[in-house]
């Protein structure tokens, strides 16, 4: 069977789009690239033109890969930072650092509402923070614990390097408790006073 001409080899079935419906050219099909076309086909099927298959993509953003590295990563940038500054003491910057985050972590998850994405939820998540988002509102996950962990591993560390002074550790643990009461499941989708109730 040397040398045949293109004409010899057996096409793959291509997958054709048109006016929203796939067809599956499969006429000179070998059987052993039936895996092929059943993968063309599936290609059809697919959503073409969607980034992501998540009806809102922030209630897996936090399991994403990587996603807990570059938080780590982040928050020990700021504190570099911070230390750069040549006036700072060491107390001050691990206060600075511990409040940096926990505004922050604060603002990013607790105050802002709604999605950056344009959500087929017909607005079910404009309501809601990104932490009520989470998980599509399971209490107690893997990404939860993380972000309720840090703060407090954040804390511990700053009042240990401020070596517990009393003005320090006022403002870590006001800055602490701040993060940590709207992450309890007993305030899921509570708002205080009416405040960000809209």
């Amino acid at each position: 069977m040397g040398g045949g001409s293109a004409d010899s080899v057996p096409r793959i079935g291509r997958a054709q789009m048109g006016e929203g419906v796939c067809f599956l050219d499969t006429t000179g099909v070998e059987a052993n690239a039936a895996l092929r076309v059943r993968r063309a086909s599936e290609a059809c099927r697919m959503n073409v033109g969607v980034a992501h298959s998540e009806v809102n993509p922030n209630t897996r953003v936090m399991n994403s890969r990587g996603i807990w590295l570059a938080y780590i990563i982040l928050v020990g940038l700021l504190h570099v930072v911070l230390l750069s500054i040549p006036f700072f003491s060491i107390p001050v910057v691990w206060t600075l650092t511990n409040v940096i985050h926990n505004l922050a972590m604060y603002v990013f998850l607790h105050t802002v509402k709604g999605t950056p994405f344009e959500t087929p939820d017909q607005g079910k998540a404009r309501l809601l923070t990104h932490w009520e988002q989470m998980d599509y509102g399971l209490q107690f996950t893997s990404s939860r614990k993380f972000l309720s962990i840090s703060p407090i591993i954040l804390y511990l560390l700053a009042s240990f390097y401020t070596k517990y002074d009393a003005a320090h550790f006022l403002i870590n643990t006001a800055s602490l408790l701040s993060v940590l009461l709207p992450k309890l499941p007993q305030f899921h989708g509570v708002r205080l006073f009416g405040i960000n109730k809209y």
